[in-house]
């Protein structure tokens, strides 16, 4: 019961987390020149690279949410270990990975503590994805020959 509970409110929170997101991707270039006026002239004066930036690295957050969504219907189904996960962590991999050299460039612009913490934590979550993509490839090699002996 706790484990339906908690896989149906993650399926919520992923589609809330992708749905908001395609919001805030599109909102962007009104957001940004509104940040611009509050928080700093740096964001005013680089507002076309940090636009194409925070673009792109959105688009790559949107990828790796909806490669989420689509590892929860196999949890849901019960089928976890499938090559359809093992891609999706590959996508998000990579997804993760852009962003970080993304972030990274964004440190020629406006560098700030947090953008190093960003260019880290993406950099990990991207050899995470990587890591867990083999050994979730694995698993799916260790299943297939686990349905074929019975």
């Amino acid at each position: 019961m706790y484990q339906n509970k908690t896989i149906r409110f993650t399926k919520y929170l992923l589609d809330l987390m992708f749905y908001t997101g395609i919001l805030v991707v599109a909102s962007l270039p009104y957001t940004l020149k509104l940040a611009g006026t509050y928080y700093s002239r740096s964001i005013e004066e680089h507002y076309l690279p940090m636009l194409v930036i925070f673009f792109l690295s959105g688009v790559c957050g949107l990828v790796i949410v909806f490669q989420l969504r689509k590892m929860m219907k196999t949890v849901t189904g019960r089928n976890c270990f499938v090559d359809s996960n093992t891609n999706s962590l590959k996508i998000m991999g990579k997804a993760a990975f852009i962003v970080a050299v993304l972030f990274f460039i964004k440190l020629f612009f406006l560098p700030t503590p947090a953008t190093f913490i960003i260019v880290l934590t993406f950099f990990i979550a991207g050899l995470f994805s990587h890591v867990l993509s083999l050994v979730f490839s694995e698993a799916v090699r260790y299943k297939e020959e686990n349905d074929l002996t019975i």
